[in-house]
């Protein structure tokens, strides 16, 4: 049923925005170690595992979009580089690989790491800023942690949501 689909489509861009609001909103989410996370890749990535390529590729690209406008970084460069890697997870989870707990963590630590650590090297590194390294160590990996360990919650919400709506499809 095409019903189901849109209806499963609105919830994920729902939960997006209702994440990236959370995200965004000062106090709400208290940091840790000086970090906040990004709670917009977890949700991209965990929406992934469970739709197809171009599904996960739009909301990647809706995700990577929404941490562009709310982080402050270059329009689009959270965006491109977060449609490319849920199309990548989207084709590997319909063709490849297991769609389960333990894959969508080492989705969640892979994509995660490459993604703050390609944002810190093209705005910290490349523009030679005197301390670079700290910003590695006090920003970025307390990010990085606190980023993953918010994806057990982001996949089983998407993974019941999947499930749910499917169900009454069939």
């Amino acid at each position: 049923m095409q019903k189901m689909k849109y209806i499963r489509y609105l919830a994920y861009t729902i939960e997006l925005l209702v994440l990236f609001m959370v995200q965004e909103t000062p106090g709400l989410v208290p940091s840790l170690f000086g970090a906040r996370p990004v709670l917009l890749i977890p949700a991209a990535l965990s929406i992934s595992m469970f739709e197809n390529e171009v599904a996960s590729m739009s909301f990647g690209l809706l995700g990577g979009l929404l941490i562009d406008f709310g982080g402050g970084a270059v329009l689009g460069y959270h965006g491109l580089l977060l449609s490319v890697t849920c199309y990548a997870i989207g084709l590997f989870a319909a063709n490849l690989i297991q769609t389960n707990f333990l894959t969508s963590m080492i989705a969640a630590v892979v994509v995660t790491g490459v993604l703050l650590f390609l944002h810190w090297v093209f705005f910290y590194l490349l523009y030679n800023y005197d301390y670079a390294a700290y910003a590695l160590t006090a920003h970025y990996i307390p990010r990085f942690c606190y980023t993953v360990a918010v994806m057990p919650i982001t996949y089983f919400f998407n993974r019941a949501l999947a499930m749910q709506i499917r169900e009454k499809e069939e």
